[in-house]
């Protein structure tokens, strides 16, 4: 990752901060610790943090109020929230606040690691790359181009933020919320069968003329990997 980056670990139980700080410096994060919303928000001030992984049950803040404080204070940084409440009204809620991803516990180390450099790469953090790739497949999230064997790809800009999210995920499976969640944000009021139809769409103009790279994993989403 070239220099390193600084994640704020925000946590009020002892064990399982300790653990995210070890597991983030061994795989080559700098970290800051808090126990509470208030020593966050002071954080996030003085150490100027790339991303924010953020507890929601904390003894004094929520997270979800330490996050638009931490935005308030003019903080544009990355935040993932960490909890164990999973239902959609909650998810709802962290996207409101602000949040660019959710992360439900238990949780997976390596998923988490995953989800984190996810965000970076999207928010343009981690190492100022902004291009994405499987295969033989590109994407340039400077340009909005897509390229396919080389050939350019004209996809429509919900086409295109599915694409991205799937890349950013690339071998791991993404359910059709959690796809909701990121491309159509919380103020969509339908339901997963538009999920179904883009990725249709998707397929037809990435997958058509190649070895497929999306994947259907019945019963629970999609994973984009390149062929065996």
């Amino acid at each position: 990752m070239g220099e390193r980056t600084t994640v704020l670990v925000v946590d009020d139980e002892p064990n399982i901060r300790d653990l995210l700080a070890q597991t983030l410096r061994l795989t080559g994060f700098d970290v800051v610790v808090a126990a509470c919303g208030a020593e966050a928000v002071e954080a996030a001030r003085a150490a100027d943090p790339a991303l924010v992984l953020l507890d929601v049950m904390l003894p004094d803040l929520d997270g979800f109020e330490t996050a638009r404080r931490i935005r308030a204070a003019g903080r544009d940084v990355p935040i993932i929230f960490l909890t164990a409440r999973d239902a959609v009204e909650d998810r709802i809620a962290g996207l409101t606040a602000g949040g660019d991803d959710y992360v439900a516990k238990p949780f997976s180390l390596e998923e988490l690691v995953l989800r984190i450099r996810a965000v970076l790469r999207r928010t343009g953090a981690a190492d100022g790359t902004r291009r994405l790739s499987c295969a033989d497949l590109e994407l340039d999230e400077d340009t909005h181009e897509v390229r396919r064997g080389g050939n350019l790809i004209e996809l429509s800009p919900t086409e295109f933020k599915l694409l991205n999210y799937l890349l950013e995920n690339q071998g791991r499976v993404v359910s059709k919320a959690q796809i909701l969640d990121r491309v159509w944000r919380y103020d969509f009021a339908g339901d997963s069968r538009i999920v179904e139809t883009y990725v249709y769409y998707l397929r037809k103009k990435i997958d058509a003329d190649a070895p497929p790279l999306i994947h259907t994993v019945r019963g629970v989403g999609y994973r984009l990997r390149a062929a065996p």
